[in-house]
């Protein structure tokens, strides 16, 4: 039976219980401001009370178009203490896709981080009749009234509560675990965004089921800056809630490192592309100061794999080993652990494949990476591993009420709690895609003998050469990641032709000091062009291919003059490629590749 009915009523209950204790840390000038439980909850129901004074009424959508920060929080929380279900935006969201999801979804308020994002709604104001007011979170509100500023918000919110002190309880009492609490939109790689039906239970099952796995504790400490518009995020909020543990919130993705060495937290969770960037800064880093600094980094990473592998194995090093990794911890790692504030007990990978190699680096510096496993559509955590039953290669074992199997076809499939009740407005998709009570997720995965899950590769990403092999991409492209530490990004095209190739874009930290040192001026285009260059890559890519079939190999490839971001649409705001756009963008290059060997249609 569900420990509790609501976010809400979650939430509540997280305040009675530790009204005077640390929940979250924000950015404040040169420090950070702390909120103990009893502030959090006093910003909230002034929120919630203002947005009921501005005609938000039970099962209403209120959108919020914001980047991660404490007032998403808030205003998150408040939303669902309304009475009401939050319509997530990314703040990267296009405004002709705001109008649509606005629209869509129905929403009634728009909640927004800055004039910007005012000014972005503001231009569909003719299709969005159905948004009463905007709530400018930094900014001033407008002549008319359609834009609030968030003080005058809470305001109107700090006068209704003294009217009507019992209205917020009255409403969390009468929200019902079904009900609507979240509306995520999926980032649309392919067509329009689908809204992700997630009622309230969705989100007491997975706090419920990350409290039972023993994952965390109320000792620990969550550096948060996962975008909140995504459900890895919003999870996030929800289990620290259940936890209690204090959070840390800052959605700056420059900051990261920097604000883990003051924050110290215990955990935080990331997309693999941040380890990734991590990791190449480390060694290109170490490379740079020359011998014998780049000797030694070399020598105890081989010192720390070896050690890591024992570990994996349920052993501990002995004898030479055991000195030698000693030694290496000291001069190598221990730094390293250092620049993460020194107290990580683990960190959790996911949306996207993380390369073995990567994660047992990271293992060999004592700093674990839990890889886990979830869609928007299953509120976003269903498997994971734990610190005491890990397996790398694989994103773990199924959470405590999820029940996982392989379909025929080898796509995984999912029941819980936490699936989603459907999409918004899309019936016929959502027949197609929950079936007898399973959520058919698109990946295609195999479960081990100790039960661990392995990720294969998507359905619709999986290349079939004009030959009739299968060649899984993201796989290959992990693999190059892991040998290479100058790439941005890699896209392996081939379904239908002939070979396989690929698309490269470089990291523009890690290559610069390559560049200087090669004698490469110009910006990131003219290093991208510079032959000296390509024949560096050239020979990482020789070493990719001794490790892959003959089909799999890349035969070409090319180093594109522009990396792959989210503002230039290419990567999803959690920072996955959008494979099908990077190659309808390049289709002439691709195309260029294979010259009369084009597949037919």
């Amino acid at each position: 039976m569900a420990k509790y009915r609501s976010v809400a009523d979650l939430f509540r209950k997280r305040v009675q219980e530790t009204p005077n204790l640390d929940a979250f840390q924000s950015p404040d000038g040169d420090g950070w401001k702390t909120y103990s439980w009893k502030e959090v909850d006093d910003e909230v129901r002034i929120i919630a009370a203002g947005l009921r004074d501005l005609g938000v009424e039970d099962g209403d959508r209120v959108a919020i178009l914001c980047s991660t920060r404490i007032e998403w929080i808030f205003c998150d929380l408040g939303v669902n203490c309304a009475g009401a279900a939050t319509t997530s935006i990314y703040p990267s969201t296009t405004p002709e896709d705001t109008q649509f999801i606005a629209s869509d979804s129905g929403s009634v308020i728009a909640i927004v981080e800055d004039d910007e994002q005012v000014a972005k709604v503001s231009s569909q104001r003719a299709a969005l009749p159905a948004v009463k007011h905007v709530i400018n979170l930094t900014g001033a509100g407008s002549d008319d009234g359609w834009v609030v500023s968030f003080e005058d918000l809470k305001n109107k919110g700090a006068a209704r509560l003294a009217a009507q002190p019992e209205e917020i309880d009255q409403i969390i009492d009468r929200i019902q675990s079904e009900d609507l609490a979240t509306l995520i939109y999926t980032s649309g790689t392919t067509g329009k965004p689908k809204g992700v039906q997630l009622v309230h239970d969705c989100w007491c099952y997975i706090a419920e089921a990350i409290v039972e796995t023993g994952l965390m504790s109320s000792k620990d400490k969550q550096y948060l800056w996962l975008p909140m518009s995504h459900s890895f995020g919003k999870m996030l909020e929800c289990v620290v809630i259940a936890i209690g543990c204090p959070t840390a919130i800052d959605g700056r993705i420059p900051k990261i490192v920097e604000n883990l060495a003051v924050i110290k937290p215990t955990f935080m969770a990331a997309a693999p592309r941040i380890f990734e960037k991590v990791y190449n800064k480390v060694v290109t880093g170490a490379k740079a100061k020359g011998f014998p600094t780049s000797a030694i980094f070399k020598w105890a990473v081989g010192v720390g794999r070896k050690v890591s592998q024992l570990k994996q194995a349920g052993k501990e090093p002995a004898g030479i080993l055991a000195l030698q990794f000693k030694v290496a911890d000291k001069l190598v790692f221990s730094k390293l652990r250092n620049t993460f504030g020194g107290r990580v007990r683990f960190f959790i990978s996911g949306s996207a494949p993380l390369n073995r190699d990567i994660a047992e680096f990271f293992h060999a510096a004592g700093l674990l990476i839990l890889e886990g496993y979830g869609l928007t559509e299953s509120s976003a955590a269903s498997v994971v591993n734990r610190p005491d039953h890990n397996k790398f290669g694989t994103v773990g074992i199924p959470m405590p009420g999820t029940d996982v199997k392989i379909a025929d076809n080898g796509e995984i499939l999912l029941k819980s709690r936490g699936i989603m009740r459907g999409y918004y407005n899309l019936p016929e998709v959502t027949a197609d895609t929950l079936r007898d009570g399973w959520l058919h997720t698109g990946d295609v995965g195999e479960l081990d003998a100790d039960g661990h899950l392995r990720i294969t590769d998507r359905i619709k990403d999986l290349i079939k050469t004009s030959g009739g092999k299968y060649v899984a991409p993201q796989m290959i492209e992990g693999n190059l990641k892991a040998i290479c530490p100058y790439i941005g990004n890699a896209v392996v095209h081939g379904n239908r032709r002939n070979f396989c190739s690929m698309l490269i874009t470089l990291d523009p930290e890690a290559i610069q000091p390559w560049a200087d040192e090669n004698e490469i001026g110009g910006d990131y285009a003219a290093i991208a062009r510079d032959p000296k260059t390509k024949a560096m890559m050239q020979g990482y890519i020789e070493t990719l291919n001794t490790g892959l079939a003959r089909w799999e190999t890349i035969k070409k490839f090319a180093i594109l003059e522009e990396d792959l971001t989210v503002e230039n649409t290419l990567l999803t705001p959690s920072l996955k490629v959008k494979r099908k756009a990077v190659e309808a963008q390049y289709a002439d290059l691709l195309d260029g590749f294979y010259g009369d060997s084009m597949a037919s249609v």
